[in-house]
């Protein structure tokens, strides 16, 4: 048992540059000496296929890439500051909502939830001139940066625009693009490794940005794993002075087309179950007559609105009869074969001229045994004499689903009403619709009721709004990662977008339990807040209290709860935020207990005695419920009074069979 423990901030996780590197090492040993890459050695283990540095190579570029890709590969300094008053339901919900820089909360998130998400879906910034607030603080000057990009000479000359240094040639230059695409690449590349292997990542844009995010995906998702740029129509703008303006993109990638191999993407057809009563309707209407049947089932079709969703499925127009599945809807499909076989060419004689009907030259789509059942079934509509070719009637009720067309038409103003009646008019301007992507989340997951969903760029909460939704819906429980930054609003009772994120997932929430009967099931609708805020362990910076040994025994910022160090090493050690827990008071501090695999204690000024009464306490909770996993103890460094205490309290936990001791 070490003495001094192994402190939480010690240790690295997935995608961190020095995990990046050990996991290098063992599987190029050679390529890593004394913790630096030979990158000739490497290129050399990897054959062929490794390109020179100085090789031209296909795919985006831009000045300061190499920067925003190391800013991915940063572990995480800070902290996540819990805010039980500003949540709903703290206790139960395994929804949470953090307010911070996305980029920074996507490094905390990493260690707990790589591979664990769903579906990411975002609706990042445009780029279209002012809304674009992310700062990673790069290194380089606005100089440095042109430079780099072509658009200063080696002395400095501005390139751009008759040799001037004017604001307007450095706004329209190149570097609009390179500062969207350097905020983007790192935070792809962190939610890269959030992603299940099954994971779906939907991320919306409009023409600005649009060649270039697909370009960005290819890079950091793969090529091979791009399904679709889907089409949203949103509506029309007259006063335009070309097109219309109001088309928007959702790009949809998967992490591993491999994985979803055996995946069909289907949804509901809209409106089956009225489709069905038309023409159940119309068959009854028509006094059982087959003809007369059909006929007004076409009217009902003719009477629907051009928009109504239903018409998606206006080609079952027809209504069988006795010889069929009386007043049940199908449409007339092709029964020919999709290519030429002689085993499947064959006279099918019509059932009135007993005459041998027209058959396409490639053949019946089956062979003469299946087609003699199918006639037999009443499958097969023969026209009126053997010159028209018969078809297979496709009944409505068993082609209850469909694939879904990647464009689509939803007008969005209907998602600004509905905003404006939960939260009061204009408090969130131009918000996604929350039906739209309770579409999209449901058909990507395939219906996964448990599915895990996140959005770091959560604007106004539409994708929590949609996660509740979809299981007040359905009674799944699928749960929501939401994160977005502080960013200042001029809003009556609101003074950041995360004050109007939180405002609407608890009254959304309250709305739609209002709406649920006595007998639905229990639904989620709650939500844990929280802040991103530096790390609860104080920097050493070697200021006068530093130097003061007495002063410096504690390390932890003042203020700082023990709550707060929880959540910190939860973050640390990769434990899920939303980990069941339990707590006791020992000897005058709070002992943590997470799922029974993990124990905290926090306590200060601990003595030779109290470490033992926390030992003997952290060994009887353990035995209550005992289980075969290993279980971690985590104490806060400064915490005892001297190094024997510190040892005694290893020893007995030692002795007890506790195996992992870190200090926080």
């Amino acid at each position: 048992m070490n003495l001094n423990f192994e402190l939480v901030n010690d240790l690295t996780g997935p995608g961190e540059a020095k995990s990046n590197l050990d996991l290098l090492a063992r599987l190029f040993p050679d390529a890593v000496v004394d913790g630096a890459i030979d990158i000739d050695a490497l290129r050399d283990l990897v054959g062929h296929d490794a390109a020179s540095s100085t090789a031209e190579a296909f795919g985006l570029r831009w000045p300061g890439m190499a920067d925003a890709r190391r800013l991915s590969t940063l572990a995480a300094t800070g902290t996540l500051l819990p805010k039980p008053e500003e949540s709903v339901d703290w206790d139960r919900t395994r929804n949470i909502m953090i307010e911070g820089d996305n980029l920074e909360v996507l490094r905390l998130l990493r260690r707990g939830y790589t591979n664990k998400v769903d579906v990411i879906y975002i609706d990042p910034p445009y780029n279209t001139g002012n809304d674009f607030v992310y700062d990673d603080k790069r290194t380089t000057s606005q100089a440095e940066h042109e430079t780099t990009a072509g658009q200063r000479d080696n002395e400095g000359v501005l390139q751009t625009g008759e040799g001037s240094d004017r604001a307007h040639d450095r706004k329209s230059g190149a570097s609009k693009h390179t500062a969207w695409l350097s905020m983007m690449y790192p935070r792809l590349l962190v939610a890269h490794h959030l992603l299940r292997e099954t994971g779906v990542i939907i991320v919306a844009i409009d023409d600005v940005e649009h060649a270039r995010l697909k370009l960005l995906m290819d890079r950091v998702f793969g090529a091979e794993n791009f399904i679709a740029s889907v089409t949203w129509q949103g509506g029309r703008k007259n006063d335009a002075h070309f097109l219309s303006p109001s088309t928007d993109y959702m790009l949809i990638y998967v992490k591993d087309i491999g994985a979803l191999a055996d995946a069909r993407w289907r949804e509901p057809k809209p409106g089956v179950d009225s489709i069905l009563a038309a023409g159940r309707k119309a068959w009854a209407d028509s006094g059982q007559d087959e003809a007369a049947a059909t006929k007004l089932m076409k009217r009902w079709w003719a009477s629907l609105a051009m928009d109504d969703p239903r018409r998606a499925s206006a080609h079952y127009d027809q209504v069988d009869g006795i010889s069929g599945r009386p007043g049940v809807v199908y449409f007339g499909d092709n029964l020919r074969s999709p290519n030429p076989r002689p085993n499947l060419c064959y006279e099918l004689l019509h059932p009135v001229t007993a005459k041998p009907v027209n058959m396409h030259p490639n053949g019946w789509v089956c062979e003469k045994s299946r087609m003699t059942q199918l006639v037999a079934e009443g499958r097969v509509k023969f026209g009126p004499d053997e010159t028209t070719r018969p078809t297979f009637k496709r009944y409505l009720d068993e082609t209850s689903t469909q694939t879904v067309l990647p464009v689509f038409y939803v007008d969005r103003r209907a998602a600004s009403k509905r905003l404006d009646s939960l939260l009061g008019k204009g408090v969130f301007p131009f918000p996604k619709d929350e039906n739209v992507i309770a579409r999209w989340v449901e058909l990507v997951t395939q219906s996964n009721p448990n599915a895990l969903v996140l959005d770091f760029f959560a604007g106004s909460g539409t994708t929590g709004h949609a996660v509740m939704a979809l299981n007040a819906a359905d009674g799944g429980s699928r749960r929501y990662i939401l994160v977005q930054l502080d960013e200042p609003v001029d809003k009556d009772g609101y003074d950041t977008i995360a004050d109007i994120t939180r405002e609407r997932l608890r009254r959304a929430g309250k709305q739609i339990a209002s709406k649920q009967t006595s007998d639905a099931e229990d639904i989620d609708t709650g939500f844990r807040s929280y802040r991103l805020a530096s790390s609860n362990v104080k920097a050493w910076d070697g200021t006068a209290d530093q130097l003061n040994l007495l002063e410096a025994v504690d390390n932890l910022v003042a203020g700082r709860t023990t709550d707060d160090l929880l959540i910190e090493m939860m973050l640390r050690l990769g434990v899920d935020l939303t980990t069941p827990l339990e707590m006791r008071e020992v000897v005058g501090s709070t002992l943590y207990n997470l799922g029974g695999t993990l124990f905290a204690y926090f306590g200060t000024g601990i003595t030779v005695g109290r470490a033992n009464e926390v030992a003997k306490a952290l060994v009887a909770w353990r035995d209550e419920e005992p289980g075969d996993a290993d279980t971690t103890v985590v104490v806060r460094d400064t915490g005892f009074i001297d190094s024997a205490a510190k040892l005694n309290f290893a020893a007995a936990l030692e002795q007890a069979g506790f195996t992992t001791l870190r200090s926080i």
